[in-house]
């Protein structure tokens, strides 16, 4: 593996998904001046960030991760809000939320705590999923949550899909799309 690489495990989003949430960007973007926006085809849900990661700590997080998601069925989520981290006036990153998922959130607590058991040192923040769309207001003026209550584009008609895969991604800075998938674990589909 490379060693000056990150990677994460995120829940990849179908290509339908990605799609659509490449029109809402592009609605989006006239309103609101973020630096960078994030390639459609990088769009994903992370739920671990490791950061460097050796080969025989990797293999075991993926050993284990395989063997608790076989254990899992696809499920369903939805995109229904938007929002920001970071300064309220000025905020690092602008966002696209879920509705509060139980399946999501077990899903995550296995990745997380096969990471945890191979070894690796995660975040400890609260799980809070979300799909990143930009980075870094330039805004002339001071953000503020009005300007996403009157464009967001899911408050009329949410996106519904199915959440069916895990995926292990490397990060590639400076290359757009930049991150690229290395290991997939398909969910277990309902008979």
């Amino acid at each position: 593996m490379e060693q000056h690489a990150h990677f994460f495990y995120a829940l990849e989003l179908p290509a339908e998904v990605k799609e659509k949430l490449e029109k809402a960007k592009s609605e989006l973007q006239e309103a609101l001046p973020f630096k960078t926006w994030v390639h459609p085809q990088d769009l994903h849900i992370t739920l671990a960030f490791l950061g460097n990661a050796g080969a025989p700590q990797m293999d075991a997080a993926n050993n284990l991760i395989d063997s608790a998601l076989s254990r899992q069925f696809k499920f369903e989520l939805a995109i229904d809000h938007l929002g920001t981290f970071g300064r309220k006036d000025s905020p690092r990153i602008f966002w696209a939320g879920l509705e509060e998922s139980k399946s999501l959130s077990v899903v995550r607590e296995d990745v997380f705590s096969a990471c945890l058991s191979a070894g690796f040192k995660l975040e400890t923040r609260p799980f809070s999923p979300h799909i990143t769309l930009a980075r870094k207001w330039t805004g002339e003026s001071s953000f503020t949550y009005k300007l996403i209550e009157e464009k967001n584009p899911f408050k009329d008609e949410k996106i519904n899909f199915y959440a069916e895969r895990v995926v292990l991604y490397r990060t590639h800075l400076g290359k757009s799309p930049k991150y690229e998938p290395l290991t997939i674990f398909p969910l277990a589909s309902r008979s």
